[in-house]
């Protein structure tokens, strides 16, 4: 059994924040095991002090799509409270949202991903307060791929977006307590930053290995195996491959209308299947890519977690595609996140190496070896703020 950060707060710390007025990053998701949302608890909890509530990426009920639909601010019908949106006119809040408050409390459900935004929202939260003098306090959650596995190159500087801010690798292997100490020290944001910690995960758990359950944080993150396959299927969305948006499975199916499955799936490298197993499927997306029409692809079914590697089966899955399928296949041209110069791909793998050397058709294997040093740099690196 496991207590969540807001859990532990409500049991032993309130002290910490009793009679101050303080805003609350979180969402819908963000919920207590019991089922109640954070944002109900908090309020009952601390009647009086709630400011705002500001939300990130997908708005606070996690009914926006995906990329570049920005949410507006609004008066939440349920608990009379303003949300103030980070995902919409402003990315950052603007220094009067200090004006008013002692604290920045937060909690949100990550999904343990370089690329997704709710990590980088908190980082500019956590840099904004900083210079507004605020301290901002993070109710831990577990990772939900759990804490042991990290996989991918480390992001470029030069290819810094909203989907990575800072050199991260694409799965690494934090909770998001843990991320916001790493970066507030290596990069020396300044803020006065404290971590109400869990009690009772360990690093090995993936969610479905604790007492917590899976709500989604985002339309297209339905459950906890879509998480599973997203730290390499993410990629999907820098090409005109369908990543099964449209679908009831996105993420886990995709394809095109000009992909074989039987001839795609024998020409993958056996290295990089182990622990999951590619069911050969056809699919018609009810929107996004190729919308209404029958695709050709693969399922992707993960048999064991902990020897799966989402981002190496991704980029092999890439290859065979351009191998096979080069004159269909394409890479899709910007914007992506309001990033209007560089190839969405690119920002997504943080290395435009990456996506030459695919064209050229190179070993994918050899191409991870190629960036273990830097991350075993990072791990080592990572490991004085791990907090479980």
């Amino acid at each position: 059994m496991i207590s969540l950060g807001i859990e532990q707060l409500l049991k032993s710390s309130a002290h910490l924040i009793k009679g101050k007025r303080f805003a609350f990053l979180t969402h819908a998701a963000a919920c207590v095991r019991s089922g109640s949302s954070s944002l109900s608890e908090i309020m009952a909890a601390f009647p009086g002090q709630l400011e705002s509530v500001w939300s990130p990426q997908h708005g606070f009920y996690g009914v926006k799509q995906a990329n570049m639909v920005p949410s507006k601010d609004f008066l939440d019908p349920l608990t009379g409270v303003p949300v103030k949106s980070l995902y919409g006119d402003r990315r950052q809040p603007v220094p009067e949202m200090f004006s008013d408050i002692d604290l920045v409390l937060v909690d949100l459900v990550d999904v343990g991903c370089r690329v997704y935004t709710y990590l980088w929202t908190l980082v500019l939260v956590m840099q904004a307060a900083a210079k507004a003098g605020v301290p901002v306090m993070v109710l831990d959650r577990p990772n939900p791929l759990g804490g042991e596995k990290v996989e991918g190159n480390l992001l470029k500087p030069e290819n810094v977006s909203f989907v990575g801010l800072y050199p991260l690798p694409m799965r690494h292997g934090l909770a998001l307590g843990e991320l916001a100490r790493y970066l507030n020290e290596v990069y020396a944001f300044g803020c006065q930053l404290e971590v109400v910690s869990m009690i009772g995960w360990q690093r090995n758990m993936c969610l479905d290995e604790t007492d917590d359950f899976w709500v989604p944080p985002s339309p297209n993150m339905p459950t906890l195996a879509t998480a599973l396959v997203y730290p390499g299927q993410v990629l999907l969305e820098g090409t005109n491959l369908s990543e099964g948006r449209g679908t009831t499975t996105p993420f886990e199916l995709w394809g095109a209308p000009f992909i074989e499955p039987g001839r795609l799936l024998a020409e993958i490298d056996h290295r990089v299947t182990r622990g999951v197993f590619l069911r050969p499927a056809y699919f018609s997306p009810t929107f996004d890519k190729w919308p209404q029409q029958v695709c050709g692809g693969l399922q992707i079914h993960v048999s064991n977690r902990r020897l799966f590697q989402p981002y190496l089966l991704s980029l092999e899955l890439l290859r065979v595609v351009i191998k096979l399928y080069g004159e269909h296949f394409s890479w899709l041209l910007p914007p992506y996140e309001y990033e209007d110069e560089k190839l969405p791909f690119d920002i997504l793998t943080g290395d435009e190496d990456i996506r030459l050397a695919l064209e050229a058709g190179e070993d994918v294997v050899s191409l991870q070896e190629s960036w273990l040093p830097e991350l075993e740099e990072f791990c080592e690196r990572r490991r004085e703020f791990l907090l479980y």
